[in-house]
């Protein structure tokens, strides 16, 4: 007979349940709300990891948590029975079996109408279009997003704050090794932000909510609106001198530009464009993402994606009705070009294809989730 859970969850079921389960994603939300500052993050040699500092109880427990505090074990997008707790939240109930990808209210093409959001974001230029018009009419006061690290030649994405239109062009774009975008939290208050956007993938993009569910405070408050993305893997930091370099040649500080449209594709800065099969990425999967089974962000206001047959317009999945309200706005003030999703049928059938795969890692020994896809299927 397993034991009783404990009333209060804390760091140490935290530890042992999520951190070294092989379920921890990295997404920094348990470091993002503890108000202690007795966790902390650990993104060196693939980690990507939260780690609790040794002064305080130890790795494995937290003196905080003792005495009764909860909070990281209520921000944590992982940990019990989030899915169930999130979809009610945010939609009243949980999700059918049918739905693979997600509870959604709509599902459009859509891309920047502006010709500069459009070429400087990636696949239409959706997102940055919708954080500048969220910016602009004041239903954020800042985002959190990913950027490359100093003059971006090493490609190491970094979380950052995006505040102005300038903010979110400069930041605009893929990429395919991870960022904890929650960690840049603390600087978007510091800068006195009130009303933020989350950017993330799937493991990120569901932070706000289960806080919310959860009540996980006035961390939980600020966050106004959560923006997914969609997402198989991402990899690790080594796969641009291990595989990039060593087997095609290209150096990364070389490197102006990457997506995946069923291959790596990478340009060149001397306008050479280059592809590399998945296949051979495999190895470099960062390890956060072998239990993920969220492909489709199922838990962002709005879910967004380049995939199917259109290279400049963007998959994008309404959810709730705050991502409902947020997109009418940007569609009545011409923010964005709008065209039905049964224009590109593959990329749904697709982005059930990928779901389904995704929902399949979540391992038969963790907390069941409604519709878990057995591995058989």
């Amino acid at each position: 007979m397993s034991p009783v859970p404990p009333e209060k969850p804390q760091w140490a079921e935290l530890f042992t349940e999520v951190v070294t389960s092989g379920l921890c994603t990295g997404c920094a939300a348990c470091v993002v709300v503890c108000p202690y500052d007795v966790l902390s993050y650990d993104d060196t040699e693939g980690r990507y990891r939260p780690f609790h500092v040794p002064e305080e109880g130890g790795p494995d427990n937290c003196t905080h948590g003792v005495k009764g505090c909860t909070l990281c074990t209520r921000a944590c997008p992982r940990f019990r029975t989030w899915e169930p707790e999130i979809e009610n939240h945010l939609f009243g109930r949980e999700r059918t079996d049918d739905e693979v990808s997600g509870i959604a209210v709509d599902m459009v093409l859509a891309r920047a109408t502006d010709p500069d959001v459009h070429g400087a974001g990636q696949d239409g230029g959706f997102v940055s279009a919708l954080l500048i018009f969220a910016l602009e009419h004041e239903m954020i006061d800042a985002a959190l997003v990913s950027a490359l690290e100093g003059d971006g030649s090493s490609w190491k994405a970094v979380p950052a704050v995006a505040r102005t239109r300038a903010d979110v062009l400069a930041t605009a774009g893929s990429r395919y090794t991870y960022s904890a975008n929650p960690l840049a939290y603390a600087a978007a208050i510091e800068g006195g932000a009130e009303k933020i956007a989350l950017v993330g993938m799937g493991c990120q993009a569901s932070a706000p909510p289960v806080m919310a569910a959860r009540k996980a405070g006035k961390v939980a408050r600020r966050f106004a609106l959560s923006i997914g993305l969609l997402c198989s893997k991402t990899f690790d930091d080594a796969i641009f001198p291990e595989l990039f370099e060593a087997r095609y040649g290209l150096a990364r500080e070389d490197i102006v530009k990457m997506n995946i449209k069923g291959v790596f594709q990478v340009w060149m800065r001397d306008g050479a464009y280059h592809e590399v099969p998945l296949k051979e990425a495999h190895a470099w999967t960062r390890e956060g993402c072998k239990s993920c089974p969220d492909f489709a962000a199922e838990h962002a206001d709005i879910s967004t994606g380049g995939i199917g047959a259109f290279n400049d317009w963007t998959l994008t999945i309404i959810r709730t009705e705050r991502g409902r309200e947020l997109f009418h706005a940007m569609v009545a003030a011409d923010a964005v070009e709008v065209r039905p999703v049964d224009d590109d049928p593959g990329a749904v059938a697709l982005l059930r294809k990928l779901s389904r795969v995704s929902r399949k890692r979540w391992p038969q020994s963790a907390v069941p989730m409604p519709g878990r896809l057995p591995a058989s299927t």
